[in-house]
């Protein structure tokens, strides 16, 4: 498989390539030249699968051309060796719960996913080089890549966080880990996180210095198999014989998570529609009322890995409904919105949110997942059954789920392990000049 640049100004490149940049040249992010969809025979049969069978089909269509078939198995049964199942909240919405992985987030599969891929060109290389992985992260993304990449050989990570602005259990989750990891707490946002990433990269003095890859969601291997997600999900309403008419609701930040539904969708996931579910960091939710794609400066909220004032991800879903810019602004616009709706949520509508949810179902919501029950609660037609994503344990924010619910959250053992360790972090400025200059000295 072939890969182009969003911005259309880079060389076309191997997976090997994309995997191992991140990023194109052009700044851009790499998308498939094409997308193969999946035969009706598989999805006639997809209830009686299981997660490792489906997510192996799924790569092998995204993959198989570029991974031998064995090493790709290999890499698809490593990375899942956990459940994600669906559980009923109500009488027509039911959660899916992404949170099984070592970290207890969503974010496990991919970076899990991409560690091993990644290792698997390092070794096919044989050059011996080590492979210096920048990752910015609003929460949970660090504790996942961290965990993914932690002892793997010929790989070092940089997680760069936002000061103040994560959980303290997140943050114990990649600043207590040392060997191959570095955590570096930038005195900004988590945009300024990204913004120092992407210049990394386009900086040529550095990647001489050092070979740079990212494993944000902008890397085609941490995205991608995110989709396993969705096909499981279909698979197990399925089995339930509540697959027609089915809507998947996402919490959305970054949207590489919903961006890998969609190329599921493309690959011919039944899925009826989906809803983008935002926090007050609304730029999405505005692009599809206005047709208007207006980034601002990231909000801090209570559903803080989220917190994302201007998600990379948006290019390629523009990418993929204007068909690589033939459509014109209006049209991918129509087309977006046939199939995507929207919906942004207030921390006292999160708040509120998970007190209704508790109280009637006493199924407890993390601030993430709130706004897509909400979503769903909200814009579920009678005929429709809604699956959102529960995309991490509500341990990992226990202070703010205590306080709002007034119960005490039980902290799971793999979290309370994290939280023993010292802290080990780099403080730097968000000035791209001083971060240049530190990993100019590594």
């Amino acid at each position: 498989m072939q890969y182009y640049s969003t911005n259309g100004k880079a060389p076309i490149a191997d997976l090997h390539k994309a995997v191992v940049k991140g990023l194109a040249e052009d700044r851009g992010l790499y998308m498939p030249e094409s997308i193969k969809p999946l035969p009706k025979e598989f999805f006639d049969t997809i209830e009686t699968k299981t997660f490792q069978e489906i997510a192996y089909t799924v790569a092998d269509a995204f993959f198989g051309e570029d991974v031998e078939a064995e090493a790709l198995k290999k890499i698809v049964y490593d990375t899942l060796s956990f459940d994600c199942p669906v559980v009923q909240v109500n009488d027509n919405i039911f959660t899916l719960e992404l949170f099984h992985g070592p970290t207890l987030a969503f974010k496990d599969v991919g970076a899990r996913f991409m560690a091993r891929l990644l290792q698997y060109f390092i070794r096919m290389e044989g050059k011996g080089e080590q492979v210096n992985v920048l990752v910015a992260t609003s929460g949970d993304t660090g504790s996942a890549v961290a965990n993914g990449f932690l002892g793997v050989d010929g790989i070092h990570v940089y997680v760069l966080y936002p000061k103040g602005k994560v959980s303290p259990i997140q943050e114990c989750q990649f600043t207590t880990l040392g060997r191959n990891i570095t955590a570096i707490e930038v005195d900004g946002v988590f945009d300024d996180c990204q913004a120092l990433v992407k210049s990394a990269f386009m900086d040529a003095e550095l990647n001489q210095h050092m070979k740079l890859t990212s494993a944000n969601s902008i890397n085609v291997a941490r995205f991608l198999p995110q989709a396993f997600y969705y096909f499981n999900a279909y698979a197990r309403m399925k089995a339930l014989g509540k697959a027609d008419n089915l809507v998947m609701c996402v919490p959305s930040g970054n949207f590489g998570n919903i961006c890998a539904a969609l190329f599921g969708h493309a690959q011919g996931l039944p899925v009826k529609r989906f809803i983008a579910a935002n926090n007050a960091n609304d730029i999405f939710y505005n692009y599809l009322q206005t047709g208007r794609y207006e980034p601002k400066a990231s909000r801090q909220t209570l559903a803080n890995a989220m917190d994302v004032g201007d998600p990379s991800n948006f290019a390629r879903i523009i990418n993929l409904y204007s068909e690589n810019g033939q459509l014109s602004p209006e049209e991918t616009h129509q087309r977006i919105t046939s199939l995507i709706s929207g919906a942004t949520y207030s921390d006292d509508q999160i708040r509120q949110a998970m007190r209704q949810c508790h109280e009637a179902t006493g199924y407890i919501l993390d601030p993430h997942g709130a706004c897509g029950y909400q979503a769903l609660v909200e814009g579920l037609k009678p005929d429709e059954t809604g699956v959102f994503c529960e995309t991490a344990h509500p341990a990992k924010f226990k202070e703010k789920v205590d306080e709002i619910l007034g119960i005490g959250v039980d902290i799971p053992a793999r979290l309370r392990a994290f939280m023993q360790g010292e802290k080990q972090s780099t403080p730097m400025t968000k000035d791209f000049a001083d971060f240049k200059h530190y990993l100019l000295t590594q």
